[in-house]
C-alpha cells in the first residue's frame, strides 16, 4: 500500500492597514517593515498595494501548530504596527477606500505587474488567504485538483468579507472575487489529465514569453509553482483567527478526504466547471445564507445542511490529521455568520443609532479591528 503522505499545511494571509484614528487606509512606514522582518524574516513581505502586508507560516504539520505561527505573525504585524499609529485588519476589502489613491509597492515583481495588467492590476485593492496542503506526488496534485474544486464554493461562502466597495454595499458577500476575475489566468481551474499534460499548457505561455513561470496563474485552485504542495486560493481572509483556520482545516482534510477514497478505489465525481461556476457565485454572492446545489440530489440544499455533511465526510481525516476541534468549530460561522454578515449588521446598527455613512464605516473598522486582535 502506498505510503500515506503527511498533508502538511501552510496559510498566507494578506491584512489592509489603516489609520487607527481615521480608519482610512495607510501606506506601510519603511520602519514598520523592517521591524516585522527583523523579528519574522522571509514570514512577512510587502504586497502590491503599499497599503498592504503579507504572512505566510512555515510548514507546519498540524492545523494546532499553524495556528500557533499564524497567531505569532498576526500578533507582531499588530505590535509592530501600533508603534506607527497603524493597526492591521485581516478583510478582503476596505468599506470605503477609494482604489485609484492608492500606489503600488516599488519591486520589479510589482512594477512587471502593473505594467503587463495596466489598470485591471491598479484596481487590486483586495486580500485574500491562501492553504497550501502537501501533496508530494505531481500527478496526484492534478487529480486532487480537479475533485476538490467541488468543494471550492463551500469554503468562499464561509470565507466571505467583503460586502462593501468605495462606500456601498455591493450586495455580495464576497465582493473581491469580481475585482480578482478581472485578471487573466483566474477563476476555477481547468481540467488536466496529468501532471505533464498541466507543465505543457503551462509550457506553452512560458516559451511565448507571456508569463515567466506557473506563478503567474492564479486559479481558485492550483500546483504551487514554489512548493509541493496544492494551494486552495478562492478565500477571502478572514478577520476572526479561529474561521480562518477552520477553513484551512477543511481544505486539508478535503484533500486527505480525496486521497482515502482512491485508495479505495473511489473518487469524487468531477462536475463540469458550469455547473461548480454557478456554486461559486451563489457562494460569492449570497456567501452562507442561500444554499448551494448538490448536483447529485439536483436541489439547493441550505448551507447549514451541506456544512454538516462535509464534517461528517472528512471527520475521520480530521481525526487522523489532528484538526477535529477546528472543523467542528467550521459550525460557529453559521453561528456567528460570515464576516460579510456581521460588517453589514455594524453598518446598520451604527446607521439605526443616527450615526452618518462616513459613521457606520469607522464602526466596522474599529469591529474588524477588534476581532483581529481577539485571539491573539
Amino acid at each position: 500500500m502506498a505510503e500515506t503522505p503527511e498533508f502538511t499545511i501552510g496559510i498566507e494571509e494578506e491584512y489592509l492597514l489603516v489609520d487607527v484614528e481615521t480608519c482610512a487606509l495607510a501606506e506601510a512606514p519603511k520602519g514598520l517593515m523592517q521591524d516585522c522582518i527583523a523579528e519574522l524574516g522571509d514570514q512577512v513581505t510587502p504586497e502590491f498595494l503599499q497599503c498592504q502586508i503579507e504572512v505566510g507560516t512555515r510548514v507546519c504539520t498540524t492545523v494546532p501548530q499553524a495556528r500557533d505561527d499564524l497567531r505569532r505573525l498576526r500578533a507582531t504585524v499588530a505590535r509592530n504596527a501600533a508603534h506607527h499609529g497603524l493597526a492591521p485588519i485581516a478583510v478582503s476589502c476596505h468599506p470605503a477606500a477609494d482604489w485609484k489613491q492608492q500606489h503600488h509597492t516599488d519591486k520589479d515583481r510589482y512594477n512587471d505587474l502593473e505594467k503587463a495588467l495596466a489598470g485591471v492590476a491598479r484596481r487590486m485593492l483586495i486580500c485574500g488567504m491562501h492553504v497550501h496542503v502537501g501533496v508530494p506526488d505531481k500527478d496526484q496534485r492534478i487529480d486532487l485538483m480537479a475533485q476538490m474544486s467541488y468543494f471550492l464554493p463551500h469554503l468562499l461562502a464561509m470565507s466571505a468579507s467583503s460586502p462593501f466597495w468605495q462606500g456601498l454595499d455591493t450586495g455580495l458577500a464576497s465582493y473581491r472575487l469580481t475585482v480578482f476575475d478581472n485578471l487573466p489566468r483566474t477563476g476555477l481551474p481547468p481540467r488536466f489529465e496529468s501532471w505533464s499534460d498541466y507543465k505543457r499548457s503551462v509550457g506553452t505561455l512560458v516559451s511565448l514569453g507571456l508569463i515567466e513561470d506557473a506563478s503567474r496563474i492564479w486559479w481558485d485552485l492550483r500546483p504551487s509553482a514554489r512548493f509541493p504542495t496544492i494551494e486552495a486560493r478562492i478565500c477571502d481572509v478572514s478577520p476572526r483567527l479561529d474561521h480562518a483556520l477552520s477553513i484551512a482545516a477543511l481544505t486539508q482534510c478535503i484533500a486527505r478526504m480525496l486521497w482515502r477514497l482512491a485508495g479505495q478505489n473511489q473518487r469524487w465525481r468531477v462536475y463540469e466547471r458550469f455547473l461548480i461556476g454557478e456554486n461559486r457565485w451563489r457562494a460569492q454572492r449570497y456567501g452562507i445564507t442561500e444554499g448551494l446545489i448538490d448536483f447529485g440530489r439536483k436541489a439547493l440544499v441550505p448551507f447549514p445542511d451541506l456544512l454538516e455533511e462535509l464534517i461528517a465526510l472528512v471527520e475521520r481525516d480530521a481525526a487522523a490529521l489532528g484538526c477535529l476541534d477546528e472543523v467542528h468549530a467550521a459550525r460557529d460561522v453559521i453561528a456567528d455568520g460570515t464576516s460579510a454578515d456581521r460588517q453589514r449588521h455594524v453598518h446598520a446598527n451604527a446607521i439605526a443609532a443616527g450615526g452618518t455613512p462616513d459613521d457606520a464605516v469607522r464602526a466596522v473598522i474599529h469591529s474588524l479591528i477588534e476581532e483581529y486582535n481577539a485571539d491573539l
